[in-house]
């Protein structure tokens, strides 16, 4: 979501004249994006954010934009611990950023954050926009903006608003002119996409039309989508396990274009901590779901995310989170030890806080678990062909290239031939660690149709 808003906001100083820079140093203006899932991301901001002050001096008229969900959270803080930043806008008003850059290049910095979206302005979804994309063969595809859960460490819904659904027809409009452009590969982003829909559904039912079920309406979008002439590949993200519904799973099994990857976040295996956390499901459904999904998908890709050190989380706790995570045998996992964020439920459970050492001694344990699961994984797609979309050559070593499979996992090849990127291979996986696969090209497929850069705006 965050790298999605950040592309809208290049599109839109770009559609207002100014062009991109490959530095700081050359920069007129410097937008910084926040996020605030977890205090690192404070840390690092408010340092750049400092760093910028020297830089801001030495030029006239350079200025400085913060958006995102830190400031969306931090408002007034941000002004307060950095007078000299331009324009703090929130999550709600993105398309403002060119227009309020303007409005303070000769007169006063300016502050603004709406509490909720628009609900009658299309702006409020981040595929209105013009926007730049940096990987022109993929695009993102805003399908849900908010949340509606109440997770417990989550400060999400307090800086993206309550959840709205994106008419399906715009969604499909905006696909199609973005297929014709020559993306292949679509990814459907929202806080929590297996929702999708239900408040469109309500909605009609409130304005009269009782035929329509007040339903979640992801599948239905999952097939349309898939169905898109040019669309190779239909990626989503994120969805939660207390709506994961058997119909997304049989989408999911009867699109070819629609990937064998779901990401499926546990958090925890401790129904206790679940319940701590809001989470809305037990240990046991989540594994009655995953294997449903395993069964139901042929070569299905799980990957999640684990937060360790929850307030309360006991030892016992603890290892039935290892245990649960030993039984998924997880492709890979994102395991994070617990950040209070303000705001937040579980930061003002101070009395239930863990030492902080005995926290960062379960998520090495954990750790050790997650990332043999991995390699058994990764080892065991050893001689298999895999369809990879070429991303560009390897960062450590540029005599491979580097592809995605349809499971998201990196594959690095060697190449006997320069492969631009968005190119479909098959690749013989060859040696597996833990982060990656290893392989050679065996054959090349589709070449890429798309502009090596692409500026889109929706077609609503």
């Amino acid at each position: 979501m965050n790298e999605h808003d950040s592309e809208r906001l290049s599109g839109l100083l770009e559609s207002d004249g100014m062009t991109n820079v490959d530095s700081v140093g050359e920069a007129d203006v410097v937008v910084i994006n926040t996020c605030c899932i977890r205090e690192n991301a404070d840390d690092k901001f408010y340092g750049t954010l400092s760093q910028l002050k020297n830089w801001k001096t030495e030029k006239d008229d350079r200025q400085i934009l913060v958006a995102g969900c830190l400031a969306q959270k931090d408002r007034d803080l941000i002004r307060e611990r950095a007078p000299y930043v331009d324009v703090v806008i929130g999550t709600h008003n993105v398309h403002r950023a060119a227009e309020l850059l303007e409005e303070t290049r000769y007169g006063r910095p300016v502050t603004e954050i709406l509490e909720e979206a628009v609900l009658d302005d299309h702006t409020m979804f981040p595929s209105a926009l013009p926007m730049r994309r940096e990987v022109s063969y993929n695009a993102w595809v805003t399908i849900q903006i908010g949340c509606d859960n109440t997770c417990a460490y989550c400060i999400v819904p307090a800086v993206r608003g309550k959840e709205i659904s994106r008419p399906g027809a715009e969604i499909l409009a905006e696909v199609e002119s973005l297929a014709r452009s020559g993306v292949t590969q679509i990814s459907l982003i929202g806080q929590n996409v297996n929702s999708y829909g239900r408040d469109l559904s309500l909605n009609a039912r409130a304005a009269g039309d009782i035929t329509v079920k007040p339903k979640p309406q992801f599948a239905e979008l999952l097939r349309k989508v898939g169905a898109v002439p040019g669309i190779s590949r239909v990626r989503f993200v994120s969805p939660h396990p207390k709506d994961m519904r058997e119909d997304t799973l049989l989408a999911m099994a009867e699109t070819p274009t629609v990937v064998e990857h779901l990401h499926y976040p546990l958090q925890s295996g401790s129904d206790t901590v679940l319940g701590l956390m809001h989470r809305g499901y037990t240990a046991e459904r989540y594994l009655t779901r995953l294997a449903q999904a395993r069964e139901m998908i042929d070569d299905l890709a799980v990957t999640t995310d684990v937060i360790v050190g929850f307030p309360g989380e006991t030892e016992e706790d603890f290892l039935r989170t290892v245990e649960v995570c030993a039984e998924a045998c997880f492709d890979s996992a994102f395991s994070f030890i617990f950040s209070p964020r303000p705001g937040t439920q579980a930061a003002q459970m101070t009395d239930m806080f863990i030492d902080p050492a005995v926290a960062v001694e379960r998520y090495e344990r954990l750790k050790v678990v997650l990332d043999h699961s991995a390699v058994i994984k990764h080892r065991e797609r050893i001689g298999r062909i895999e369809e990879v979309v070429v991303e560009g050559m390897s960062k450590k070593n540029p005599e491979l290239t580097t592809g995605r499979t349809r499971q998201n996992k990196i594959l690095h090849f060697t190449s006997p031939q320069s492969l631009r990127v968005g190119t479909y291979a098959k690749v013989e996986v060859t040696d597996a660690a833990r982060f990656h696969l290893s392989g050679r090209l065996v054959e090349v497929g589709d070449t890429p149709k798309h502009k090596l850069r692409l500026a889109v705006s929706s077609s609503s």
